[in-house]
């Protein structure tokens, strides 16, 4: 399969190159096939959620496992809107309140599934997630095509998550039919995932809406914590996208370091020591740079990831940074840990996963976080 690099301009949708492109796209969507388009948070790879063969055609290029769920992005007005009708049986108070002050964004809600819903969406869970995009991009093609969008990250399973087009096709190219491109992504991270149907609601993946946003309109949350520990291979259905131990990882080793700003040069010296023999990389702050730490390190590569109080600039490049940083031959990352106020818990929940990766496990050093 040859897979289709269509340009598209989000800030000039009625141009004829983007017109072109955006029908395009919506004609493959119709037609049972596959195409990755960009979101505000990561590039997704959608299909017709509709269309059993069409999801399974996700699943099969992504190499993705039945027991994770996707979600389903729909597009068109946030109250009564036909696609969201066709996708749920009921819609809790507080979802309407999140709706409204979040939607078109990156905040999926978990809602109870209708019939036309295929168990490959939900891996057989009795709710569908669903979000409205805000990239015009997306939420053009959504509309064009006339049908509501399963889209997890376009990318192979647990791998990290892509950002641009190059990201798509890295993982992609030749197994899905076309991809919009439309410049980097905004935010960086996933979606956050909630359930408004608990009290209080559940978080089930933080994301670019916090806790404290969806308590302030919706009332008492609660972040996920499994009761048991989580398992690369689950013996039952996920609970909700984005939950599962292995996402996010990148093929080098990847080690956490946790503390102030302050000490981070100290820390990362420290995490250093036992990697003397690999091929060291390093996402440093824009606040250590000045510190000649890369030298101190040996390290053979470093991405200049952003500063460290602007928790939604680090979100935006984490993962081009992880990606540059394997495309370099790193075979070990360092990566400090951002506080964990607002994005920042976002950005240390995809860490600790992708440092949970089968690569990691195989290395010959143990995975660990190192903390003050």
């Amino acid at each position: 399969m040859k897979t289709l690099r269509l340009a598209v301009d989000p800030a000039h949708l009625d141009t004829p190159e983007s017109r072109q492109a955006i029908a395009q796209a919506a004609d493959i969507l119709r037609r049972g096939g596959l195409v990755a388009l960009p979101t505000e948070t990561v590039y997704g790879l959608g299909a017709n959620a509709l269309d059993s063969a069409a999801v399974a055609r996700i699943f099969a290029a992504k190499q993705r496992p039945s027991w994770d769920p996707v979600i389903v992005h729909i597009a068109g007005p946030v109250d009564r809107n036909p696609m969201l009708d066709a996708l749920v049986t009921h819609i809790p108070e507080p979802a309407h309140r999140l709706m409204d002050a979040f939607w078109p964004g990156p905040l999926t809600l978990l809602l109870p599934r209708s019939t036309a819903v295929p168990d490959s969406v939900t891996a057989g869970r009795p709710l569908v997630g669903i979000r409205m995009p805000a990239h015009p991009v997306a939420f053009e093609l959504i509309r064009q095509a006339g049908v509501p969008v399963a889209a997890p990250s376009a990318n192979t399973f647990g791998h990290i998550s892509p950002t641009t087009a190059a990201h798509v096709l890295e993982d992609l190219d030749g197994r899905i039919d076309a991809i919009l491109d439309a410049g980097p992504a905004l935010h960086g991270v996933e979606s956050t995932v909630l359930d408004p149907c608990q009290n209080p609601m559940v978080i089930y993946r933080p994301g670019a809406i916090t806790a404290s946003q969806i308590q302030a309109v919706a009332g008492p949350v609660e972040v996920f914590h499994a009761a048991q520990p989580l398992q690369s291979t689950p013996r039952e259905a996920l609970p909700s996208p984005g939950v599962g131990l292995r996402h996010y990882a990148p093929r080098a080793h990847l080690v956490l370091v946790e503390g102030a700003l302050a000490e981070l040069p100290g820390r990362l010296l420290e995490a250093a020591a036992p990697y003397a023999q690999e091929r060291l990389g390093l996402m440093l702050p824009a606040d250590l740079a000045a510190a000649g730490l890369p030298a101190k390190l040996g390290a053979i590569a470093v991405f200049p990831w952003g500063r460290w109080a602007d928790s939604e600039e680090l979100a935006r490049d984490l993962y081009a940074g992880l990606r540059a940083l394997d495309a370099r031959g790193c075979t070990v990352i360092l990566c400090p840990l951002p506080p964990a106020a607002g994005l920042g818990e976002a950005i240390r929940d995809r860490l600790r996963k992708a440092a949970q990766s089968e690569s990691a496990e195989q290395h010959s050093q143990p995975q660990k976080t190192l903390s003050s």
